[in-house]
């Protein structure tokens, strides 16, 4: 029986931490569909439609992986697609925390859901996408942090700040 997960996140912009994420677990299973959500609590740098293609061009090398998006509960969308296991990255104990007590929500609303926790290479254990937008702020160099689609994105999307 083929195997199906999904890694859901806002992806404001995917990263290399999630690409690491991503690649590995495209090894493990048949397909992977990266979802990008919406988080109503955030204000994100980058509209859905580009973080979905930033997403999708970053990910084009894996071709048992696509890139979807979805408004509402990541549950109800693995729910809906017959997805039986949810990717999430953890990189320190406060990650983990809050993850785990989405896992147990997901598991008392889907039982048949199951959260699978995976660590992106150490080198990347420091970096998330708040980061990278205020590295980018600034005009550093992000090659080793991102994508280059991303990189590119960032560039044109924020100007160095002058002060």
């Amino acid at each position: 029986m083929p195997t199906h997960a999904m890694y859901p996140g806002s992806f404001d912009p995917i990263t290399n931490g999630h690409v690491d994420v991503i690649e590995r677990a495209a090894a493990m299973f048949d397909r992977v569909t990266v979802v990008v959500a919406v988080n109503t609590q955030k204000v994100p740098l980058f509209s859905e439609s580009e973080r979905l293609d930033l997403a999708r061009r970053s990910l084009a090398h894996l071709p048992n992986v696509e890139v979807d998006t979805f408004h509402g509960l990541t549950v109800d969308y693995a729910r809906t697609r017959g997805i039986t296991t949810i990717i999430r990255g953890v990189r320190a104990i406060s990650d983990f925390e809050y993850e785990f007590q989405m896992a147990l929500m997901n598991r008392k609303l889907e039982p048949s859901v199951t959260t699978i926790f995976m660590m992106p290479h150490e080198r990347y254990t420091f970096l998330n996408s708040s980061i990278v937008r205020e590295l980018a702020r600034f005009g550093v160099a992000l090659d080793e942090f991102v994508p280059p689609p991303v990189a590119e994105a960032l560039r044109e999307k924020l100007t160095p700040s002058d002060g």
